[in-house]
């Protein structure tokens, strides 16, 4: 699921890109902010198929090899054990993978299908295929162990695939890190016997709100916040603030005083971190700074008023 924090980076870029193209258009860039983070699921949902996919694909590998005419031993009598993988099938038999599948026409590895090529050669070749098919004992385990690993090493990291989700969506440019690590919890968290359930996109309600009522306050009061920063920063001509770090601090500012339930220090620290991730290498002190200043200057005008682990 999406965190708090892959939120607030989704808000700057979409805030970012509205000041690059000069567009005032906040209901629609607001329904293409969620927009992109819904798209993410897209992204969460291709890479369990490419799993099946593969699968899918080394099942048809055998059956030919048994139409050789001239078939051996090893072709005749191949190892099973990937068909037979239980993680696997419980992810081909999920009804809601299969009804998002269906909804959405994800069908991009039937028409891309020279990706799950690549993906199905590199797994062929690679040391965490012949391991498992050397295993002796067959449980559940060693098969999500393998699916972890398989996916770990050898999907995540491919460059083509990361290239081809890339050009499918640009907002995915960023997301694939967020997304692989999520697709990685929940084959990490699978069990034995159990209906293999996707997992949700937003924690609760109040992280799904928190997309467009940050946005909004954000952009709507931006003019108001940039007046703050300039007080806090006397030294500094606004032009000459990096953009980033411009709309970094003008949501921080928007959380200080509209968000009651998020304690003053949990923001500055988790924008101090974006800083650190999409802006300059000196942004993170700059950002502390500033925030540092403003919060306590509208902590002792009692203009940020905290309740409940806000008051932390």
């Amino acid at each position: 699921m999406i965190n708090r924090r892959h939120i607030r980076v989704k808000v700057m870029q979409s805030m970012y890109a509205m000041q690059q193209s000069q567009n005032d258009d906040v209901v629609k860039e607001g329904k293409f902010l969620k927009h992109s983070i819904l798209k993410m699921f897209d992204l969460y949902v291709l890479n369990l198929l490419m799993i099946v996919e593969v699968q899918k694909l080394a099942e048809k590998k055998i059956a030919i090899s048994k139409k050789k005419m001239l078939a051996t031993k090893e072709d005749l009598k191949p190892n099973i054990k990937f068909l037979n993988n239980g993680l696997i099938d419980a992810i081909k038999n999920s009804v809601g993978l299969e009804s998002y599948y269906e909804i959405n026409k994800l069908n991009n590895w039937e028409v891309d299908d020279e990706y799950v090529k690549i993906i199905y050669d590199e797994l062929m070749k690679s040391e965490i295929y012949r391991n498992y098919l050397d295993t002796i004992e067959d449980s559940f385990n060693v098969d999500r162990s393998f699916v972890v690993d398989f996916f770990r090493e050898i999907i995540a990291p491919n460059e083509k695939l990361a290239e081809y989700f890339e050009d499918k969506m640009i907002t995915w440019v960023d997301d694939i890190p967020f997304v692989n690590t999520w697709v990685l919890k929940t084959l990490s968290k699978s069990k034995n016997n159990a209906t293999f359930m996707l997992g949700s996109l937003y924690k609760d309600k109040d992280d799904e709100d928190f997309v467009l009522e940050l946005f909004n306050k954000t952009v709507l009061k931006q003019h108001i916040y940039e007046k703050e920063i300039a007080a806090k920063t006397p030294n500094w001509e606004t032009d000459r603030i990096a953009d980033v770090d411009m709309i970094l601090i003008k949501m921080a500012i928007s959380e200080f005083l509209n968000f009651p339930s998020i304690p003053v220090k949990v923001t500055i620290n988790e924008y101090i971190e974006i800083a650190k991730d999409y802006s300059t290498e000196k942004s993170s002190y700059f950002i502390n700074g500033v925030l540092d200043k403003i919060s306590k200057e509208f902590e002792r005008d009692k203009r940020i008023v905290k309740i409940g682990r806000g008051l932390l």
